[in-house]
């Protein structure tokens, strides 16, 4: 008598929801990758009073390209902080974060609303506007955000003012990757031979 052949199973496909994590991990290392060093940022013997608004204007121009992943990042803990400082708003993102989660990801069968099955684009309209109407007129959310918004900039602009540029960028031939490329994987391009005689 044969034994029964042991049942091998196939490798579960990684889900959508799964790859979209998984992604947003790797954007978030590539992230922190490009910040500069926080004691370059924050280097007291580097900071002056500009002499006029047009040297202040200048200096916050060049500090936010060279500085733009640091800014970007506290701009992030300023909204982090602030929502920490506001639970129900926190709790109200939470709640649509895990509707477009769900939309999205988790659910695997078609929506249906009133017999008709919605498509991929109508979802994410419905979707978009749902979040829309509750952040901004429903609850205090975008009151929230654009607080924590007005104050991360206020912040990096008085830095940018503040902070001396000298001797912080690069040669022209090398280039820092754009934040869209970053999240998109894409190379950064470079510039050869701008420099060399």
């Amino acid at each position: 008598m044969a034994a029964p052949a042991a049942a091998i199973s196939s490798p579960t496909p990684p889900s959508a929801m799964g790859a979209f994590f998984g992604r947003m991990k790797d954007v978030g290392a590539d992230i922190l990758k490009q910040s500069k060093p926080w004691g370059e940022v924050v280097d007291r013997s580097a900071l002056s009073k500009p002499q006029n608004l047009a040297e202040a204007a200048g200096r916050i121009r060049k500090n936010a390209a060279y500085f733009r992943i640091n800014y970007l990042l506290v701009m992030l803990t300023t909204c982090a902080v602030t929502f920490l400082m506001h639970p129900s708003s926190l709790i109200v993102l939470s709640i649509l974060l895990g509707g477009w989660v769900y939309i999205l990801f988790v659910r695997t069968t078609p929506l249906e609303i009133g017999g008709r099955t919605l498509t991929e684009r109508e979802k994410l309209m419905g979707m978009s506007a749902i979040s829309f109407i509750t952040i901004f007129f429903l609850t205090s959310v975008g009151t929230v955000f654009f607080s924590a918004l007005s104050i991360s900039l206020a912040v990096i602009c008085l830095h940018g003012a503040m902070r001396e540029p000298d001797n912080l960028f690069l040669d022209e031939g090398e280039t820092q990757p754009s934040f869209v490329s970053i999240l998109t994987g894409a190379p950064a391009a470079t510039t050869t031979g701008a420099n060399n005689v």
